[in-house]
Formats: C-alpha cells, sequence, structure tokens
C-alpha cells in the first residue's frame, strides 16, 4: 500500500468581492505605429486668358505667399504650363483647390487648379 504524503498546510480561500465596476483594469500601451499623413501637391496650370496679376493675388490670398514668391510661382506657371502652389494634406489641399476654381469663376477666368501626391 503506498505511503500517504503529508499535505502542506491549505491557505486560505481569497476573498472575493462582488464586482461593484470599481476595479481597475491594466492595459499594456502598444507602440502606436502611426505614419505622417500623405502630402499632396496644389498646381495650377497656364491658359492664355488669366490675367497674371490675378495668379498674383490667388497665390498670396489663398497660399499667403509673398509678392515676390507669388511672382515666381505666376512666371514659372507661364514659362513652364505649372506650377506648385504648395504642399498640403489631403483636405487642405482640396479645399486650396475648390477655393482657388471659385475665385477664377466669378473673376471669370478659366484659371485651372489641382492637386496631385507629392
Amino acid at each position: 500500500m503506498p505511503e500517504d504524503k503529508p499535505k502542506p498546510p491549505s491557505l486560505p480561500a481569497p476573498q472575493t468581492r462582488p464586482d461593484d465596476g470599481q476595479g481597475a483594469v491594466v492595459v499594456e500601451r502598444q507602440a502606436a505605429k502611426t505614419e505622417p499623413p500623405r502630402m499632396y501637391q496644389v498646381v495650377m496650370l497656364n491658359d492664355d486668358y488669366t490675367p497674371m496679376e490675378f495668379v498674383v493675388m490667388v497665390l498670396q490670398e489663398y497660399f499667403k505667399h509673398d509678392i515676390e514668391t507669388a511672382t515666381q510661382i505666376m512666371l514659372k506657371i507661364h514659362h513652364e504650363g505649372r506650377g506648385v502652389c504648395g504642399v498640403f494634406t489631403k483636405d487642405v489641399a482640396a479645399t486650396k483647390v475648390e477655393l482657388v476654381l471659385a475665385a477664377a469663376r466669378r473673376a471669370g477666368h478659366p484659371l485651372q487648379c489641382t492637386m496631385e501626391a507629392a
């Protein structure tokens, strides 16, 4: 017959309390792997009808360029057919495109403005 081994002393049973919703839960923080938002260029296209002064005004008013920078961008648009007005997040770029197009239509100009991934 096998020998009976002495049993270790038993520990008191843990006391349980009803869940009153006040208990704390610890969640380990995961390292968030966020990426910066994708950026978009707002590009203005040349046409033979929109006055240069209007383009400079739009660059100053909607893109906050000073007169010298706005003039340089306008000349690039005039000579190369297109120029980058600024680089923004998608929503901001889309809004700026719509503002420029609306201003051009109000003034009766065929100015075109688009956005493309930077």
